[in-house]
């Protein structure tokens, strides 16, 4: 695999902070990865998922970007950068298909081709029968997927999910995680966020593990558990940011 993204040193303290919310933060991500980012509240996972898709700014450090031409700026890889927050994205007055346009249409995406990616999208996510239903009444569960939807309707090659589970039933957990599945094995490289350490087992094939600004761990999740003699990657978490409330 190459190397898509390199972080290097970053830190970020925000105005008025004592802290900094980054400290000297440093990896790789490589083409492919299921890469997941773990750390108790507070650690810096949000901040520097922000950071890398150029949403915020770093105090220190660099971040050098990379396609099949070699380094290029943060600008040349916006288009093919798609990012879910945890936070929802959408409209809720509107219906999934006139978020998809609208947003869609921020891309560059033709009109025609916007509306064939669309009923495809909508469909893979079992939306279809909500099509031109207002969002704001939706569940959970199909909230979250049309989230998802909002975020990889540029076909991203790099895709940041931010908390792309929480909340949701189970059956809407265990959809949206086989359909991400599903665009790994496309080539769609996936940085991810979550408390859910379970699912972060199950899908991951690296792991970044943060606390208080500080990266505590990077490998493969085989590789930790073996090196820290624990069997699960809710162990390993544990032991290595401890047992102490977090607010």
């Amino acid at each position: 695999m190459s190397s898509v993204i390199e972080i290097q040193a970053i830190s970020k303290q925000y105005p008025g902070a004592a802290e900094y919310s980054l400290n000297t933060v440093s990896f790789g991500i490589e083409q492919g990865d299921k890469l997941g980012i773990f750390g108790p509240n507070g650690a810096g996972k949000t901040t520097l998922i922000s950071i890398i898709c150029g949403i915020i700014q770093q105090s220190d450090g660099k971040i050098e970007y990379h396609n099949e031409n070699g380094s290029v700026d943060l600008r040349s890889m916006l288009f093919k950068i798609g990012y879910v927050p945890q936070d929802f994205s959408f409209y809720p007055e509107l219906t999934p298909y006139q978020n998809l346009m609208y947003f869609g249409a921020l891309y560059g995406i033709q009109k025609a081709e916007l509306k064939i990616k669309i009923e495809q999208l909508l469909a893979v996510l079992g939306l279809s029968h909500v099509t031109h239903k207002k969002v704001g009444k939706f569940s959970g569960g199909m909230k979250r997927r049309v989230n998802l939807a909002i975020g990889i309707i540029n076909d991203p090659d790099i895709l940041f999910l931010d908390e792309p589970t929480v909340g949701v039933d189970v059956q809407s957990k265990n959809a949206i995680m086989t359909y991400l599945e599903e665009l790994n094995r496309s080539g769609t490289t996936i940085i991810y966020t979550s408390h859910h350490m379970n699912e972060g087992q199950e899908f991951c094939n690296r792991i970044i593990l943060l606390d208080k600004g500080t990266l505590i761990a990077n490998d493969t999740l085989p590789a930790l558990l073996e090196a820290h003699n624990e069997s699960s990657l809710e162990a390993l978490f544990l032991r290595l940011t401890g047992i102490e409330y977090r607010d």
